[in-house]
């Protein structure tokens, strides 16, 4: 909370929600591949001194980004895709050469299920999920566990155990919060985002707007009501902060740039640093600066 603010007045900057992360933390971040991803914060995070992270994400160019840099230590993934281009490079380019420490890959039920037991503060969740798959050989420390309760044939069935998604905080993006912590989406998909704040211990929320606790059902369904303020420790107000994810209605993915991030992240070192240097250098409005003028060369 900024200083002077009141108890229930959760904004906050982007660097304030940085400046409360500190190094070994696990880390969820919400949205789903190149879908609404609290970009704006994954770039701070990128700014920062901060490493060895535990990241927990069904990811695209958050991990990318996060990897390529050197801030994970571990990461914990159903899958990293930016769609158009099914693998993300910089998370491929970590895969192949081997610079992740630490790689859980999760059958996408399972990882479901991991956040859900962390949400009810469980230290595991039974489900069917992963059972005959290379994902219980590869991760050797994901047992099975056998049902006291037989079926009606009798048969005790076997299940996984899916250990709980524990996390230190949750970074999420929506569309429109109050200032105390109540955020709505306005796209056609939650993407999950509430189930990874109940598994965290603090939450964070980026949104395009914030706005009176009235006009968050204006126009919309209550039913996108998301995120309770009692889930949320901040919120931050970044326009375009999920850039060049969806954010729909507010915008859709933005293609042009995700082709110059993709071909730079599989280009050479000089590549890559020419596009870190152009995007990544300075500050969020930096980068918001140096988006728009790459789009107006592309339309000129």
């Amino acid at each position: 909370m900024s200083a002077g603010r009141s108890p229930r007045d959760k904004r906050m900057s982007i660097d304030e929600v940085v400046a409360e992360l500190s190094d070994g933390m696990t880390i969820g971040i919400g949205g789903w591949g190149p879908r609404r991803k609290p970009m704006a914060l994954v770039r701070a995070i990128l700014r920062s001194d901060l490493k060895d992270l535990t990241i927990v994400s069904w990811g695209g160019a958050d991990v990318g980004l996060l990897l390529r840099a050197g801030k994970v230590r571990r990461l914990v993934y159903a899958f990293v895709s930016l769609d158009s281009v099914p693998l993300e490079p910089n998370f491929q380019k970590a895969r192949q050469e081997g610079t992740v420490p630490e790689v859980v890959e999760l059958d996408e039920g399972m990882f479901q299920t991991g956040l859900r037991a962390a949400a009810q503060r469980l230290p595991f969740l039974p489900v069917r999920a992963g059972l005959g798959s290379d994902v219980l050989v590869h991760n050797p420390d994901i047992t099975t566990v056998t049902s006291p309760y037989a079926d009606p044939d009798g048969v005790h069935e076997e299940l996984v155990a899916v250990p709980a998604l524990r996390l230190d905080v949750a970074l999420v993006h929506l569309n429109r919060a109050d200032k105390h912590g109540n955020a709505t989406y306005l796209g056609p998909d939650p993407y999950f985002d509430d189930l990874f704040c109940m598994a965290a211990d603090r939450a964070y929320v980026s949104v395009e707007q914030v706005v009176d606790t009235a006009g968050l059902t204006v126009d919309t369904p209550v039913q996108r009501l998301l995120l309770s303020r009692m889930l949320v420790t901040g919120v931050v107000e970044t326009p375009h902060g999920a850039h060049f994810t969806t954010c729909t209605p507010d915008y859709e993915r933005d293609e042009r740039f995700q082709k110059a991030y993709a071909a730079a992240a599989s280009g050479s070192d000089e590549d890559w640093a020419a596009f870190e240097q152009r995007f990544l250098a300075g500050d969020e409005d930096a980068y918001q600066a140096a988006v728009a003028a790459f789009a107006e060369e592309e339309q000129a």
